[in-house]
């Protein structure tokens, strides 16, 4: 016993009072066709109800109600008209034209490719339907020749511009990647946006399966295909069809350019060079036939067994001739036709209906999987953030898990960025990445800690070296001291940390951090001993080592430095170094004592208190030879008290014999 087949609850029902439901055209993702009659109007309309499972989300019916609205505004020969927009109980709908024919798809897939000339025509009508899309700032964002009506009569229409929206409001999410993968521009994988110029990249990929029968880009998962839309180059046409004229190879290209700025700015500036083409190649796009209008209601109209869209006349070759101008046809005859030809597609359909329903799951499944990757899934991919000179890793790692990506940290140490805040990500911001994918950012741990060996009595070119290749900032300014070390060797080292204004001793070697100063103090040489010499001899020897000297001298007594001469250099300085100022310390010869009175001493007590104060003492010799209690001092010369005369002056002595005592 066979099941008889479920009807459509809604072939039969009044829509809103006004519209017949007939039978069902097709079935979408969103949304239900059916052929119906506006009874107010008598004429034939086409249906689109959303599904019922999307019926309490927002967003859906939102943008549902958004396509009426959107295509409702455009007035174009190659766009399907819109009429109306409502709800009736449980249902959102919208009211378009009804185009009995085929779609763009089914002509390809008949004839795998069509002609130059057809694909023109094909070009041209699309082409000045998104042209007037454009001017009034909508975009189509699902040009694919599934959304190309070809009319029984030759017309050629876009349809669902479900997908369209306003130029101004060019953003769009992953979740929104809904175009056909096919067809997708780079821009809309990577970036998530779309303008005029996606529609125009989709028109360059259908024009190019129009003149060879196959996409340019081919694959087993739809992540594959959007890869080579984003890395490679459309191929010329011709290389797969010889036949294909130059400038429509050149056509494909440009529109199909992977940067947006290179491709034609928007559907009119493609249409013109369309023409400019046709001019050149003699090609006039084939007009459509007399369009007559659409039969009153009766009860003849399609049930939901039926299919009303129905497949076009075809030629000996089997070739759809609905882009082909024709004469005019009996009607009757044409009517007994389509009835044969009705009778043998529906045979055909028994045949292949398991088929056709295999082939429906597949493509559901693609379809969901597809919609599923750049929607919810790994596809709808997200922008790494920017960070600023502050931002630390748990700042960025917060933010990369609200858009489902991990954070991996790596540290490093750095002298430019703070301790704690980032230096780099990989990939970098502003770069797209999948949900689930890692980022790894990596935090700074500041400058690193270095140690300096001993730098004392090191050339200054060996300490300099030593420092640089610890990463330490070497100064500039080299000071200089006089030392007994030899001249250009190192006497001092001082850090300064970075950021620190205090500084330390580094010569017999120290730890610091990379950036941080240094300073070297280098040997002058040794200050010449000028004791002994003149004034200007000394002056002479201390200026041509760089030291300034005074003008005037210092002068002081000395007992080993002869009245006259330098004794030495004074200074107020710790240590010496070029240009300081010293002054010259010139002897006065010994210091001047005054002769003491010897008078009524022995001959020894005088010889030893003149001797103590550096006087050299004579007497005549004879008295040598008297025991010292026998002598007596009865004066000097010079006399006692009478002068000052310098230390080792020879002070004779006077002395008597006075006997026995």
């Amino acid at each position: 016993m066979s099941s008889r087949p479920v009807a459509d609850p809604l072939v039969g029902r009044l829509v809103d009072g006004r519209y017949r439901v007939r039978g069902r055209i097709a079935r979408g993702g969103m949304a239900t066709v059916y052929l119906a009659t506006d009874l107010r109007l008598e004429r034939r309309v086409a249906i689109k109800v959303m599904h019922h499972h999307l019926s309490d989300d927002d967003r859906f019916q939102s943008r549902f109600i958004q396509e009426a609205r959107a295509a409702a505004r455009l007035s174009d020969p190659n766009v399907v008209s819109v009429f109306d927009q409502g709800h009736d109980d449980d249902i959102a709908y919208l009211v378009m034209e009804y185009l009995p024919g085929v779609t763009l798809r089914d002509t390809i897939t008949e004839k795998k490719r069509l002609s130059v000339d057809q694909a023109v025509t094909v070009l041209h009508a699309v082409l000045a339907g998104l042209a007037s899309a454009h001017r009034a700032g909508f975009i189509h964002r699902d040009v694919k020749p599934e959304n190309v009506l070809i009319a029984e009569d030759g017309r050629i229409k876009i349809s669902d511009f479900g997908l369209a929206r306003a130029t101004s409001a060019n953003t769009a999410s992953g979740q929104q990647l809904l175009g056909t993968i096919a067809y997708l521009a780079p821009e809309l994988v990577t970036q998530g946006t779309a303008d005029a110029r996606t529609d125009i990249y989709a028109l360059g990929i259908m024009l190019y399966e129009l003149l060879t029968g196959e996409q340019p880009y081919q694959g087993e998962q739809p992540m594959q295909i959007a890869y080579q839309h984003v890395t490679d180059q459309v191929p010329r046409p011709s290389i797969k069809n010889p036949g294909v004229p130059e400038q429509l190879d050149e056509l494909v290209l440009w529109s199909t350019e992977r940067e947006p700025d290179e491709r034609p700015a928007d559907a009119q500036v493609m249409l013109e060079r369309l023409r400019e083409i046709e001019d050149q190649l003699g090609i006039t796009p084939i007009p459509p036939q007399g369009h007559a209008p659409s039969a009153a209601p009766d009860d003849d109209a399609p049930t939901a067994s039926e299919t009303a869209l129905l497949p076009p006349p075809t030629d000996a070759d089997g070739v759809t001739s609905v882009l082909n101008g024709t004469g005019p046809i009996d009607t009757a005859q044409a009517a007994a036709g389509n009835a044969e030809r009705l009778r043998v597609k529906t045979r055909r359909r028994r045949a292949r209906g398991w088929w056709a329903a295999i082939l429906t799951i597949v493509l559901a499944i693609a379809a969901g999987s597809t919609g599923w990757w750049f929607g919810s899934g790994p596809g709808s991919m997200v922008t790494v953030p920017s960070y600023g000179p502050e931002t630390t890793f748990a700042e960025i790692s917060e933010q990369l898990a609200a858009v489902e990506v991990n954070a991996s940290e790596e540290t490093e140490h750095s002298l430019d960025v703070a301790e704690g805040r980032i230096i780099t990500t990989d990939p970098e911001a502003g770069t797209r990445v999948y949900p689930g994918d890692t980022v790894v950012v990596t935090t700074s741990l500041g400058p690193a800690q270095v140690t300096l060996d001993e730098m004392r009595g090191l050339t200054l070119s060996d300490a300099q070296n030593h420092a640089r290749d610890a990463v330490l900032t070497v100064a500039d300014d080299v000071a200089e001291r006089f030392d007994p070390r030899s001249e250009g060797t190192v006497i001092g080292a001082r850090v300064t940390p970075d950021g620190a204004d205090d500084d330390y001793g580094c010569l017999d070697g120290c730890h610091a951090h990379q950036g941080d100063a240094i300073a070297f103090t280098v040997s002058a040489g040794e200050v010449p001993d000028v004791s002994g010499f003149s004034v200007d001899e000394a002056r002479d020897r201390l200026e041509s080592i760089g030291l300034e000297v005074a003008e005037e001298t210092s002068r002081e007594y000395n007992d080993d430095v002869d009245e006259g001469l330098v004794i030495r250099y004074s200074t107020d300085q710790e240590t010496l170094a070029p240009g300081d100022t010293v002054t010259l310390v010139e002897s006065l010869g010994p210091q001047p004592v005054e002769i003491p009175s010897v008078d009524g001493m022995t001959r020894d007590e005088a010889v030893q208190a003149l001797e103590a104060l550096g006087f050299e003492v004579s007497f005549n010799g004879l008295w040598s030879t008297w025991p010292d209690a026998w002598t007596t001092v009865t004066g000097s010369d010079p006399e006692a008290g009478e002068s000052r005369v310098p230390a080792r002056t020879t002070v004779t002595i006077y002395i008597d014999n006075v006997g026995p005592v």
